[in-house]
């Protein structure tokens, strides 16, 4: 598949992703023949208790998700302990944004654009999308995103009880930052999964948040992987 690296969404550190191309378009492009096929388009958000990570360790995923017929954005966002929330909720929502305007130039179809996280990157991809105020600023309404994939993701828990707690304001309280508590606007569908040994991320996380969503008249979907 193609690549291409460390492009920026946004001026601050971290603030960068990598765009892969499945072969057919990676072909064209080095080719610089006409190209008249659009691809669909996914942003991914890794996870890592929002310390850890990098996009260079999900090129896995850029890769297969290429290889699968998928343009694919594998995002960057700032970590704490240095930034917490809502720093890296709003990283993730400048990064869906900008790639939903930009994923013309990049031959991806911004009609069929999904979102999917893992763990903490599915906590800041649920939270960027399913409170409209996050991606108020650029323009982009939740629905406008085709799909969300959140894959083992806290949703629903006591952070100040955690080492994570790291990641948010000291003075926070969980009905203020968890995304099953701050629904707002008209939603995409969700499909959100567990995986069946996480004893790092319980299921109940999901369980509240399927039930958040629906409550708000949201179309979920489950599964166990």
């Amino acid at each position: 598949v193609g690549v291409s690296k460390d492009i920026n969404y946004g001026d601050a550190p971290l603030q960068n992703l990598d765009m892969y191309y499945p072969k057919p378009l990676a072909q064209a492009m080095q080719a610089q023949s006409a190209i008249t096929d659009n691809y669909p388009m996914v942003v991914f958000v890794y996870g890592g208790s929002w310390e850890n990570g990098s996009k260079e360790d999900y090129a896995f995923v850029g890769q297969s998700l290429a290889q699968a017929g998928y343009v694919t954005a594998v995002v960057n966002y700032r970590k704490a302990p240095e930034y917490v929330y809502p720093d890296f909720v709003e990283d993730t929502a400048k990064a869906i944004a900008w790639s939903y305007e930009n994923a013309t130039k990049f031959h991806a179809n911004p009609e069929r654009l999904a979102v999917v996280g893992h763990s903490a990157g599915a906590f800041n991809a649920v939270a960027a999308i399913a409170n409209a105020d996050f991606l108020a600023p650029y323009g982009v309404k939740p629905s406008d995103i085709s799909a969300v994939v959140g894959i083992a993701g806290p949703y629903s828990y006591d952070f100040r009880k955690f080492d994570s707690a790291s990641a948010f304001p000291s003075d926070a309280t969980p009905d203020e930052v968890m995304p099953d508590r701050q629904l707002k606007g008209a939603q995409p569908p969700y499909l959100l999964l567990t995986a069946e040994n996480d004893k790092i991320v319980y299921e109940t996380n999901t369980i509240k948040m399927t039930q958040a969503l629906k409550d708000f008249g949201a179309t979920v979907e489950t599964g166990e992987i």
